[in-house]
């Protein structure tokens, strides 16, 4: 193979990889915005939740009432 043939060779390979880790590198930053937006919601959602309804087991309603102090 003739040296301008390489030279090229070398040049395209590298473009082609750098293209493709910038590529994947905005994908996955793309990825992790959108995991953090979707923790934050639900963990919102768990904060804004009613309580459940109170426990007819009256050793339990206690022991809640206890550990709500």
């Amino acid at each position: 193979m003739e040296m301008p043939g390489v030279i090229l060779l070398v040049v395209s390979a590298s473009i082609s990889f750098a293209i493709g880790r910038t590529v994947v590198y905005f994908h996955n930053k793309k990825k992790a915005e959108t995991l953090l937006k979707i923790q934050q919601k639900t963990a919102q959602a768990l904060r804004d939740a009613p309580p459940g309804p109170e426990p007819t087991n009256k050793s339990k309603r206690k022991r809640l009432a206890r550990q709500s102090r």
